[in-house]
């Protein structure tokens, strides 16, 4: 028997992925006009994020600098 390491996890809606972002979920639906935010999931009528996408944009996001041009 082998186990799944890499288990999908579960999608999350605006708010949730405000939270884990730390971002406000105003600011995640404006980034989703304007194409500057993570990428999301239309399901419906209903936005969700990969956690995978989350934590991609969030590591572009790592700076060292103020100095550094984003």
């Amino acid at each position: 028997m082998t186990t799944n390491l890499t288990a999908e996890r579960p999608k999350m809606r605006t708010a949730a992925a405000a939270i884990y972002t730390g971002a406000s979920a105003s600011t995640l639906n404006k980034l989703r006009l304007t194409g500057g935010g993570p990428a999301y999931i239309k399901l419906g009528k209903t936005v969700v994020y990969d956690p995978a996408d989350l934590d991609a944009w969030l590591s572009s996001k790592r700076r060292r600098s103020t100095s550094v041009a984003a």
